[in-house]
């Protein structure tokens, strides 16, 4: 969890954040542990608990020296152990990580990059050769890219603005960890980082050694959140048949498209699966009355229940300040934490999901 002063604006490389955790056990007291300067609002500083040692050992990305890397850190003696790469996914078994280009993630999209300058974001160059996906070896701190920006050139829709970038974002390791998905976006206009501009979305995935790359949609469809359900599987957001956001399962290499939800769940939302797969949560964007709502179904069924609705303040309806809800599962499948501003700041609540 991150603690910051930070309200509604963008953050720089000198607003350094409080990485920590809760005591649940202690009245949720939050024990800060260490502090990053890489970190946005819609990702934070992508910290995972590392699977080698899900207990004491977690990973996050930081500016050390001028560079964009991640920190494994090691809450029972307080230690850090650099990793020359920042990292945007990490295996379940914690042994691999994609990295990507954050500063060019932060002219592209600037409320996912990092502010620092801390890689070479290529801005001279649409589509590059040398920059993409690379697979980090978190033992050794070894990368290699496995995929480059270059090479799905030509199974995105054709760029004509000479200004543009073509770039990486939004990946996620299979939960078996031989599969990765990933979102290859170019965007049309880099003039001022508010303008609207437009984007152009293919979603891809590959194995973990980057071969067997495939488009998972025809075209129009784009793709936008996504999460694995087994090795096989994903769920992604997209513009489903008559160009309808709604949230699709598939397997990639097969057209065996299911829209999830019968119907009430045509928007895009932050899907996620419960760990045995029983469940998926999700939730909105802002409806005409400014409130989130926060939901589960039911795979065995897709009966979808509410959780909740939650309103947004003005302060935190603007692009780069906006708090998504973003649900995630406790291990046990029996939580969902969720982020809101509801009560006028921004938090990080859970919910009891075995009494609904």
């Amino acid at each position: 969890m991150l603690e910051t002063e930070v309200k509604n604006r963008l953050p720089t490389e000198q607003d350094a954040a409080v990485l920590g955790v809760v005591d649940a056990q202690d009245n949720n007291r939050f024990i800060p542990l260490t502090e990053t300067r890489c970190w946005n609002f819609q990702e934070a500083a992508m910290a995972h608990w590392l699977g080698t040692a899900p207990r004491t050992q977690f990973i996050f990305n930081d500016l050390v020296d001028g560079r964009f890397v991640s920190v494994i850190f090691d809450m029972a003696n307080r230690t850090r152990r650099v990793v020359p790469f920042p990292v945007s996914a990490v295996s379940r078994d914690g042994r691999w990580a994609v990295s990507i280009n954050y500063a060019r993630l932060r002219l592209t999209r600037p409320d996912y990059g990092y502010g620092g300058n801390g890689q070479n974001a290529r801005a001279d160059t649409v589509w590059p050769e040398d920059d993409g996906l690379w697979l980090v070896d978190l033992a050794s701190g070894e990368a290699r890219l496995i995929v480059t920006i270059a090479s799905v050139r030509d199974r995105m829709p054709a760029v004509k603005d000479p200004k543009a970038l073509a770039y990486f974002c939004h990946t996620v390791f299979s939960r078996d960890g031989s599969k990765i998905f990933w979102l290859a976006r170019t965007v049309e206009n880099l003039v001022g980082q508010k303008v609207v501009r437009k984007w152009e979305t293919t979603s891809f995935t590959c194995n973990r050694d980057g071969s067997g790359v495939r488009r998972c949609f025809p075209d129009g469809w784009g793709g936008s959140h996504f999460n694995w359900l087994d090795g096989d599987r994903l769920m992604v957001t997209a513009k489903f048949k008559d160009a309808v956001w709604s949230h699709v399962l598939f397997t990639p290499g097969k057209e065996d498209y299911t829209r999830l939800g019968r119907g009430l769940l045509d928007f895009d939302g932050h899907g996620v699966f419960s760990d045995d797969g029983r469940w998926m949560a999700t939730d909105t964007y802002p409806d005409k009355l400014g409130e989130r709502k926060l939901m589960v179904m039911r795979m065995a069924d897709h009966a979808v229940l509410p959780l909740g609705a939650f309103f947004v303040p003005e302060l935190y309806r603007e692009q780069y300040s906006r708090c998504d809800l973003h649900p995630r599962w406790r291990p046990d499948g029996k939580m969902l934490a969720f982020n809101s501003v509801h009560e006028g700041s921004r938090q990080v609540y859970v919910v009891d999901v075995t009494a609904k």
